[in-house]
């Protein structure tokens, strides 16, 4: 197969941290304050920007608390997850990795007795007309290392009565999130806003806070888990400073200071129906190329379920699947490392755990135009290494 020529202005097609916005540069953080305290009035300021920006763009209620957490999207989970969780049963649903983290905290660091465990495999999601929503519920979005999605919020009750506990890390500012069936969302900004890592966002519904207030899990929280305090009567409360733009821990202004230039360009684009739109846009190129192939099909075989953002191939070639087993990864390796040598897209091997295969960050901030141009750079790897690997074998 010939060499292709065209290459995409941006080769890079990490699942997190994700694309810088279109046209970035260094020059981007000419105003972050750096060596100024965040706890300055400017200081400050920028954090509850941040805040506040988020939910203007994303059209968070106004009666919903939202904050800066340390230690990325994991930190707001596991936060969320140590100081409400006990209160009542608990659905832990996984089909990724992250989910199965999440699951094993519960199960192991947690010890809870009362946890229904439901999986799938890579590629499948649960059914999930058998989440009881009167228990508290903890799954993510959209999973990152496997490229499925839920596919709404219609099996979630509006009378709920446990908490639902989002992992929205790589599906907010790409999905429509219904607001009012999430109890508490957490992403970073790493993912479809292209932001630097190590910061997380922490969403919690009144009914959330209501929880934290009430309960009191029956272990010690670390400092970066605490989100109450002791008001002067000794009564708990939501440590409202925290929604208010005094972070629990240092955070890093140059890092804000590039969230905030990630959703200015979100604004400028149209806002967040504009960039879930370009991650529409996204995925349609690559479901094109996928009708076609001869070679590749999507990890997801059912499309409702199927990310726009974290989108997950696998590889249908009879040839590929009478391979060993350990050859099937080594050979995605030598392939995106080819790949990466040509400057033609990076880090797209799939996730470690995930069948063998390819994995390609479609958010916002990629473009179609890149997604498009490196079709034929894919072809034409695994052509040469099917090749190789034929010969080597003969």
């Amino acid at each position: 197969m010939q060499k292709p020529t065209a290459k995409p202005n941006c080769p890079n097609f990490s699942s997190g941290p994700c694309a810088k916005r279109p046209g970035w540069t260094p020059d981007a953080l000419k105003n972050a304050l750096t060596g100024r305290s965040h706890r300055s009035a400017p200081g400050k300021k920028a954090l509850v920007e941040v805040i506040e920006t988020h939910r203007r763009i994303l059209g968070i209620p106004a009666d919903y608390k939202v904050g800066i957490m340390p230690a990325s999207d994991s930190g707001a989970v596991e936060a969320a997850m140590w100081s409400l969780l006990g209160e009542r049963g608990v659905d832990a649903v996984a089909w990724e990795s992250f989910g199965s983290d999440w699951q094993k905290d519960i199960t192991g660091q947690l010890k809870l007795a009362d946890v229904r465990v439901m999986t799938a495999d890579y590629g499948q999601i649960v059914d999930l007309s058998t989440v009881d929503t009167d228990r508290d519920v903890i799954f993510t979005w959209n999973g990152t290392t496997s490229g499925v999605r839920v596919p709404n919020g219609d099996w979630i009750k509006s009378d709920r009565k446990g908490l639902t506990i989002c992992d929205a890390t790589s599906a907010v500012f790409a999905y429509d999130l219904p607001w009012d069936k999430l109890d508490v969302t957490t992403w970073s900004w790493q993912k479809v806003l292209g932001g630097e890592g190590a910061h997380g966002m922490l969403v919690l519904s009144p009914r959330a806070v209501e929880r934290l207030q009430s309960y009191k899990p029956a272990w010690p929280l670390p400092k970066i888990f605490r989100l109450t305090k002791k008001d002067d009567s000794g009564k708990t409360v939501l440590n409202d400073a925290i929604f208010q733009g005094e972070t629990i821990n240092t955070p890093s202004m140059l890092a804000v200071e590039d969230c905030l230039d990630s959703l200015r360009w979100v604004d400028s684009i149209g806002g967040v129906k504009a960039a879930i739109q370009r991650t529409k846009d996204n995925l349609a190129v690559i479901e094109k190329w996928v009708a076609q192939s001869s070679w590749a099909t999507f990890l997801p075989t059912d499309p409702a379920v199927r990310s726009r953002t974290s989108i997950c191939l696998s590889i249908k070639d009879d040839w590929f699947a009478a391979l060993p087993e350990d050859r099937k990864m080594p050979f995605i390796k030598d392939m995106t490392k080819t790949l990466d040598s040509e400057n033609v897209a990076k880090d797209i091997a799939s996730y470690k755990a995930a069948p063998a295969g390819l994995r390609i960050w479609g958010g916002a901030t990629v473009e179609a135009s890149d997604l498009e141009a490196i079709l034929p750079w894919l072809d034409w790897a695994y052509a040469l290494h099917k090749d190789a690997e034929i010969k080597k074998a003969a």
